[in-house]
């Protein structure tokens, strides 16, 4: 049985090292930029990641 307590209590999001997300940040008048938001509009993904964000706000403030 492998070791993954690590992974359970700290959950790793594919945003956070994303190429796409990357290149909007470092040029956010890009057309890349304009396609990234339109993809946080309806990802999933990135829905969960933001409240996994909010959470950790919320924890560190207690």
């Amino acid at each position: 049985m492998s070791d993954d307590s690590a992974s359970s209590t700290e959950k790793a999001f594919g945003c956070e090292n994303c190429p796409m997300r990357r290149k909007a940040e470092e040029k956010p008048e890009s057309f890349m930029a304009r396609i990234w938001r339109w993809h946080t509009r309806w990802c999933p993904g990135w829905k969960a990641y933001q409240a996994h964000l909010a959470g950790q706000d919320t924890a560190s403030g207690d």
